[in-house]
């Protein structure tokens, strides 16, 4: 019996192509560029480390100084990424939901910190919140030190990571169906139960991903903190400033000592929130 020429044509899943083809090849070149971009300078790092003895490494990282310098910047890192997983859900809830003059602008301005120089908005920071500054002639008076002080390498920190929540979550909002609310709605469910149950599940995988990028450009942020923080040793010297302090007195085996310290730090942080995404995301399918 003829067959059909429907049913002989028709690809076996050996001759079954890709829509893009040459997947090897192409994965072959991510993870060279990748590689050479990233896997390379930070494996020269370690490298550079070795040739520290065990103790040397420990006297570097472990001093009185470096310690100080990574719970600035960790904490402070922390705690800006914190702040702007909230306040970045906000600002993007308001760009997404709702029609009002002016809203091109403030779509624009969330980009800022982006496009201009760290030093810049270092300055910009400085002129703010200094002693003398708009805001800072009110605040010192109250006995809040904003500048040359801790909290001025959070508001540092809080000004460059705010973007990356609110680009994060803002795809998210835009592509969620308002039928899920609605049907939450004709339930009985309030406002606020709407929010925590229906909507927040569905918004944290994207509020981790922007808190993680947060916390890493906090983490590694120098321009623009070098300007408010002051840079006084044991108080307001961030792990970066460190580094650089390091460098400048030719103490190269303390800069990369240190470095390995954020660099191993940073990872940890950012496979932890990876790992929290993956849960999430589980837990979501295992819900649903």
């Amino acid at each position: 019996m003829p067959f059909s020429s429907d049913v002989t044509n028709q690809p076996t899943p050996r001759t079954r192509r890709h829509i893009l083809p040459g997947f090897s090849l192409s994965l072959g070149y991510t993870l060279f560029y990748l590689g050479l971009m990233v896997v390379l300078p930070f494996g020269a790092l370690l490298l550079k480390g070795t040739a520290m003895t065990g103790a040397e490494f420990w006297h570097h990282i472990s001093s009185e100084r470096a310690v100080a310098s990574y719970q600035l910047t960790l904490l402070s890192a922390l705690g800006a990424a914190a702040v702007n997983a909230v306040f970045g859900v906000w600002i993007a809830w308001i760009l997404v939901r709702y029609e009002f003059p002016g809203k091109k602008v403030i779509d624009s301005l969330v980009d800022l910190p982006f496009a201009l120089p760290a030093a810049v908005g270092g300055i910009a920071l400085t002129a703010i919140y200094a002693p003398t500054g708009w805001l800072g002639q009110w605040l010192y008076p109250l006995g809040i030190e904003t500048a040359y002080s801790p909290i001025g390498v959070t508001i540092a920190m809080l000004f460059v990571g705010l973007p990356f929540v609110v680009r994060s979550v803002q795809p998210v909002l835009a592509e969620l169906e308002s039928e899920v609310e609605e049907a939450a709605y004709t339930l009985g469910a309030t406002a606020g139960k709407r929010f925590r149950l229906v909507i927040f599940p569905l918004l944290l995988p994207a509020m981790l991903t922007g808190f993680a990028l947060a916390l890493a450009r906090g983490i590694g942020e120098y321009g623009a903190v070098i300007f408010i923080s002051g840079n006084l040793p044991l108080k307001t010297e961030v792990a970066s400033l460190a580094i650089v302090i390091k460098l400048d007195q030719y103490d190269y085996a303390g800069a990369t000592a240190i470095a390995i310290v954020m660099l191993v730090a940073a990872f940890v942080l950012l496979l932890t929130v990876n790992l929290l995404q993956a849960w999430t995301r589980f837990y979501e399918r295992k819900m649903s």
